[in-house]
């Protein structure tokens, strides 16, 4: 996968990696739905991203429907450094961080 290729990866990634319980409809996460009016992606776009980042072990799935996705740092600490998704992730050159924070 080439870093520069998979933003929208990199948008759901982040705005699961900044999230605060603000944004959230529960303190499980966020649905799927919620998270795609988010970003401004499809949904199916945004499930495809989600089972990428939960095959990774970055993202957690609490309940079944609807199915709610919190950012696990922890594990996220945890990763391989040379790992294309923690890089994506970690990439910040391109990224307006006032997007995810109000002062």
């Amino acid at each position: 996968m080439d870093r520069d290729e998979d933003k929208e990866l990199k948008s759901i990634g982040l705005e699961l990696m900044f999230m605060t319980p603000e944004k959230c409809s529960s303190d499980k996460g966020i649905t799927a739905v919620e998270l795609a009016k988010l970003v401004e992606l499809p949904l199916e776009t945004v499930k495809k991203k989600l089972s990428i980042l939960k095959d990774k072990g970055i993202v957690r799935v609490f309940g079944i429907n609807p199915k709610y996705w919190k950012f696990d740092e922890y594990q996220f600490q945890r990763m391989d450094e040379d790992d294309e998704v923690y890089l994506l992730l970690c990439s910040f050159d391109d990224v307006d961080f006032d997007k995810y924070f109000s002062y």
